[in-house]
């Protein structure tokens, strides 16, 4: 069993966060990460910066080209990852990036890196279903996770979907980019019911989630909350000093889903 499955096993809801490597540099993410970690979140997503971020919205594509400006590599991404696993950070790390910037440091090569490092799996947000034979096979070669995706508009491909994921279920909650919302209306509820009617593999919201009464909703429905946006918010705002206001977001998170 995988420290994804391992982390969901008990039924306990998960608080998942997402940063963006490299913003504002190398040493605050480590900061964060291990800060994260301490206050509870169950998984982290650390977003390996790109300069078209398709589906992020502009709190995530200003903290990529703030990352990029600052001379982030995949390289110093993984060196960073490798340090904080030999410093006894054991939580579950997946990382979320673009399909060409897994192409363009060559697959097998990325893949690799990933395993020697201890990462439990990968999110493509530009690989649709259809596609997803390019990775998901050199990805489970190297112990790792291709996380599966299902929008509002995923329909009849939930079962498909389900059926072939593995690790946990990305659920998007609202049709276009990250992004805080005020409010999120599709129906999770049912989106969850035709993935569980097909898989036992949980499932995570995301997208638009800021506050702990909308996380607290979403995790009546599902296994976990996914919490992007605004945490680079908060990262933004406070710069290096904003390990501790993150920690105390994630921990206030968490405790409102738990």
């Amino acid at each position: 069993m995988n420290r994804l499955s391992e982390t969901f096993r008990n039924g306990e809801k998960i608080f998942i966060p997402y940063i963006a490597c490299g913003d504002p540099d190398i040493e605050t993410t480590k900061s964060l990460v291990r800060e994260m970690a301490e206050n509870s979140a169950g998984i982290i997503e650390l977003g390996i910066p790109f300069s078209d971020p398709t589906a992020e919205g502009p709190v995530i594509q200003q903290a990529s080209l703030r990352a990029l400006t600052g001379g982030v590599t995949a390289d110093k991404i993984f060196a960073m990852v490798r340090e904080l696993r030999e410093d006894g950070v054991n939580i579950p790390l997946v990382f979320m990036t673009y399909a060409n910037v897994v192409f363009s440091y060559g697959t097998e090569k990325f893949l690799s890196h990933c395993e020697a490092i201890g990462i439990d799996g990968l999110i493509l947000p530009d690989v649709p279903f259809e596609e997803r034979e390019d990775f998901a096979p050199a990805c489970e070669a190297h112990g790792m996770a291709l996380i599966s995706m299902v929008a509002p508009t995923s329909e009849q491909r939930i079962a498909e979907i389900s059926r072939s994921a593995k690790g946990f279920i990305y659920i998007v909650s609202s049709l276009g980019v990250t992004g805080v919302r005020s409010e999120i209306t599709t129906d999770i509820a049912g989106i969850v019911r035709a993935i569980r009617s097909n898989t036992d593999t949980p499932c995570a919201v995301g997208f638009g989630i800021s506050t702990p009464e909308q996380a607290k909703k979403m995790a009546h429905e599902s296994d976990g909350v996914i919490v992007g946006s605004a945490i680079v918010k908060i990262i933004a705002q406070y710069g290096r000093e904003s390990v501790k206001p993150v920690g105390d977001f994630v921990k206030a998170m968490k405790e409102a889903i738990s």
